[in-house]
């Protein structure tokens, strides 16, 4: 019996080994990361090869439903909402699903990514775009199917789908004024009351220059109307470290009272044993 068992676990690990092979795959994936203006865009593909086979109008039937590629879905991905052919696409992530034709392509932003080859019940509910564009024959003959962008311009971008000698191109563009201008008109009207609070708590918390650290806690308390009990806290926290335990108090009170407003147990326990702690001579 002993040695039945033996046997089978030797079985075993051989297949174990064996299952562990590497071979490379028919249709290997591939990751395209592109920056077109300031919106960051990805594709997920894999890439299949026509090994002599004739692709449109055979390995890719006209008029059917294409996964364009192999395997799993085929991705793409915006940072940003993009324009195509005049219609707004939502920043997100989408299964890229084509129907080539002689003539024209259609080219569908599908909102469902998690297929395997085409959706088993394809839902126009899940269609968040689907444009019409015109084949191109190329000279040049393409093996390995290829998703490239191309054409880059601060304002837009080409996507082109191209394998054997047919090209299909979708330009999309990209709101890099709107962001520009609003980084723009951010960065123009100066820090905003978070900024002036994080400086104000890191020289604190390195115990850096005090007299800065009341300055930016100063700032970011009038920059914020609610004048939020953290806010205070800190502000408190650096003047009792400059030795203004007066004025430390006073401030302590008034984040006590916003702690209260905001029922937060810590801080109003943090600042009522301040209170106590610099009250005393």
């Amino acid at each position: 019996m002993k040695k039945i068992v033996v046997v089978i676990t030797a079985f075993m690990i051989s297949f174990s080994g064996i299952s562990q092979v590497k071979t490379p795959q028919s249709s290997p994936k591939s990751v395209l990361n592109q920056m077109v203006g300031l919106t960051e865009v990805e594709v997920e593909y894999a890439r299949p090869s026509s090994k002599g086979r004739i692709v449109f109008g055979e390995l890719v039937p006209f008029g059917r439903l294409w996964r364009t590629g192999a395997n799993a879905n085929t991705t793409i991905s915006f940072s940003e909402d993009v324009v195509i052919d005049g219609k707004t696409l939502n920043k997100g992530k989408y299964a890229l699903f084509t129907v080539p034709k002689i003539d024209t392509w259609e080219i569908i932003f599908y909102s469902k990514t998690d297929n395997w080859g085409n959706p088993d019940n394809f839902s126009e509910e899940n269609v968040s775009l689907r444009v019409i564009v015109k084949p191109e024959m190329t000279a040049r003959n393409v093996e390995t199917f290829t998703i490239d962008i191309a054409n880059l311009d601060n304002n837009f971008a080409y996507l082109n789908l191209m394998w054997e000698k047919t090209l299909a191109s979708i330009k999309f563009e990209v709101p890099t004024q709107k962001m520009a201008v609003a980084s723009i008109e951010k960065a123009l009207a100066g820090p905003t009351a978070g900024d002036y609070f994080s400086s104000a708590q890191y020289f604190y918390q390195s115990n850096g220059d005090m007299s800065k650290a009341l300055t930016y806690a100063n700032k970011a308390l009038d920059l914020n109307a609610d004048k939020p009990f953290y806010y205070l806290r800190l502000k408190s926290l650096i003047q009792a470290k400059l030795g203004d335990k007066k004025g430390a108090v006073e401030t302590a009170k008034l984040s006590l009272e916003a702690s209260i407003k905001a029922k937060n147990n810590d801080y109003i326990k943090m600042n009522q044993d301040s209170i106590l702690e610099w009250s005393k001579k």
